[in-house]
């Protein structure tokens, strides 16, 4: 006889309040993080905070009037999101090919938002 055995969390319900997320996971385990971490909820309102749909079978939570996620995964491992800098983008660097035309030596960055899933958690 053959039993399978699953070791993926998964959350079955979120409470968010001024200071913390606390997600209470299926296997009966209680994961709270400071609210901080997720810069999103921290500026969201208590109603766009208490307004959120389970990801898949519980492996995540998202908040659809902020566009927040948050994975279980990410709140275990600890992985906060880290809010978007605000300062102005400089300019790629150039770097001389041997034929003396310039060519950016700068890296793209995605828009892409960490999670959290986390952790987005």
């Amino acid at each position: 006889m053959s039993t399978a055995i699953t070791t993926e969390s998964r959350i079955g319900r979120v409470e968010v309040t001024d200071e913390t997320i606390t997600a209470y996971l299926v296997d009966g385990r209680v994961v709270s993080v400071p609210l901080v971490w997720s810069w999103r909820l921290s500026d969201a309102t208590p109603a766009q905070r208490a307004k959120y749909t389970l990801i898949g079978d519980g492996q995540g939570v998202h908040w659809p009037d902020i566009d927040e996620d948050l994975s279980a995964e990410g709140m275990l491992h600890g992985i906060p999101a880290r809010r978007p800098s605000t300062g102005a983008a400089k300019p790629a660097k150039t770097v001389a090919s041997r034929h003396g035309a310039g060519r950016s030596a700068g890296r793209h960055r995605s828009s892409r938002r960490a999670s959290s899933r986390g952790g987005r958690g």
